[in-house]
C-alpha cells in the first residue's frame, strides 16, 4: 500500500544519478522551507507578538466587514442591473462589419443625440449597431448579476473605474451617471475598504491594551508578594519582641523603646484606616443623597397622579394607543417576524438579481 502512494507522488524518491537524472527530483529542493525559520525569532521580540495575535484576532471582525462590502457590492450591482444592462454592446461598424473607432481599442456608441454627452460614430462610412460582444470580452457590463460585480469590485478597487464611467457616458450620456458612481466610490472604496485598517486598528489597540493590563497584573502580584513577605518578617519582629519582653535581662529603657516603636506603629496605621473610612463614608453620603432624591421625586409623581382621579376621553385613548404600540413591538422583535422579513428580502432580491441581459419574454413577465 506505501509503494502505491509513493507511485503515485510527483517525483520519485529514488537517489539521483546521472543515467536516471531525468526521471526524478532532487529531495534537497524541500530545504527551501528553511527559509520559515526566521518565524522563531516571533518568540523572542514582544511587540512582533502583539502584532500578529492583533492580525489573528481580527480575522472574524475581517469576515464580518468581508459580508458588508459584498452586501454593498451586490446593492451596486443589482443598481447596475437595473440601469446599465445591455448598453456595451453597440459599436460602430463600417459596411464591411468590422469595427471602427478614432482609438486603437474600441468603446461603445448610441444613438442618441450628442448633446446629452453620448458618443455618436463621428468616422464616415459606419453605423452604431448592436452586435458587439462589449469592453473586454464581455466581461466588464453590468449584463448579469455576476459580471455585475465583478465590474462594481473593479470599480471599488479604482482600477480603471472611469473606463467603465466614460462606458457609460458614451452609450446613455454623462447626465445622471454620476449619481451612480460617486456613491459607489465614496462608499465603496474611501468607507468600505478602508474598515479593514479600522478593525485591525482597533484589535492592535486591545491586544496592546491587554498586554499592558497582563504587565500590571504581574506587577501587583509582585507588589503583593513583597507586602506579604513584609508582614511575615513583621510578624516574626513582634514574636521576637515580645520574646525579649518577657526574658528578665532586658533593661527597662529597652522595653520602653520597644513599646514607643510599637505605639507609632499602631498610630500610622490608625491614620491610613481612618483616611479609608472617611473616603468610603463620603461615597455612601451621597449614594444616600441621591437614593432620598429618587424617593422624593416618587412621592411627588404619587401625589401630583392622586389629585386626578378621573380620566379624560384623551387620556383613555393615549394609553390604548399606548398597549398596542406595546403589542406590536413584541410582535415585531419576535423571531418569526425577524425570518419573515428575511425570507422576503432574499426572495425579493433573487427577483432582482436574476435580471440578465437577453432574458426571454416568459421570464420578463415572470418577473413583472
Amino acid at each position: 500500500m506505501f509503494y502505491r502512494v509513493v507511485t503515485m507522488l510527483p517525483f520519485d524518491f529514488a537517489p539521483t544519478s546521472a543515467a536516471n537524472s531525468g526521471n526524478t527530483v532532487d529531495l534537497r529542493t524541500l530545504r527551501a522551507v528553511r527559509v520559515l525559520r526566521p518565524l522563531k525569532l516571533v518568540s523572542g521580540i514582544p511587540s512582533l507578538q502583539v502584532v500578529l495575535k492583533s492580525i489573528l484576532c481580527a480575522m472574524a471582525p475581517l469576515l464580518q466587514i468581508g459580508l458588508l462590502v459584498l452586501f454593498a457590492i451586490v446593492i451596486f450591482a443589482i443598481i447596475g442591473l437595473e440601469f446599465y444592462s445591455g448598453i456595451f454592446h453597440s459599436a460602430c461598424y463600417n459596411a464591411e462589419g468590422e469595427i471602427v473607432n478614432l482609438s486603437e481599442r474600441p468603446f461603445p456608441c448610441s444613438n442618441k443625440s450628442s448633446a446629452t454627452g453620448a458618443y455618436n460614430c463621428d468616422v464616415p462610412g459606419t453605423v452604431c449597431l448592436n452586435q458587439w460582444i462589449g469592453p473586454n470580452f464581455g466581461i466588464t457590463s453590468f449584463d448579469n448579476i455576476a459580471f455585475a460585480m465583478i465590474t462594481v469590485f473593479q470599480c471599488i478597487t479604482m482600477e480603471g473605474w472611469t473606463s467603465v464611467m466614460f462606458y457609460t457616458n458614451d452609450s446613455l450620456g454623462s447626465t445622471y451617471n454620476w449619481a451612480y458612481f460617486i456613491p459607489l466610490i465614496v462608499l465603496g472604496s474611501f468607507f468600505m475598504l478602508n474598515l479593514v485598517l479600522g478593525v485591525l486598528s482597533g484589535e492592535f489597540a486591545k491586544e496592546r491594551e491587554r498586554v499592558e493590563n497582563r504587565r500590571e497584573f504581574l506587577k501587583l502580584r509582585r507588589q503583593q508578594q513583597i507586602e506579604r513577605e513584609l508582614n511575615g518578617y513583621l510578624e516574626w519582629i513582634l514574636s521576637a519582641e515580645e520574646v525579649i519582653l518577657k526574658e528578665d535581662r532586658t533593661t527597662e529603657e529597652e522595653k520602653a523603646a520597644i513599646m514607643e516603636a510599637r505605639r507609632r506603629a499602631a498610630t500610622k496605621k490608625l491614620k491610613t484606616a481612618s483616611k479609608q473610612q472617611s473616603t468610603e463614608t463620603e461615597e455612601d453620603f451621597e449614594e444616600e443623597d441621591d437614593d432620598e432624591d429618587e424617593e422624593e421625586a416618587e412621592a411627588y409623581v404619587e401625589e401630583g397622579g392622586n389629585k386626578r382621579t378621573k380620566r379624560t376621553f384623551y387620556e383613555s385613548l393615549c394609553k390604548k394607543i399606548r398597549h398596542l404600540r406595546i403589542h406590536l413591538r413584541i410582535m415585531v422583535k419576535s423571531q418569526i417576524f425577524y425570518w419573515l422579513v428575511i425570507t422576503l428580502v432574499f426572495l425579493n432580491t433573487a427577483c432582482v438579481a436574476s435580471e440578465h441581459y437577453g432574458q426571454p419574454d416568459w421570464f420578463t413577465h415572470f418577473l413583472s
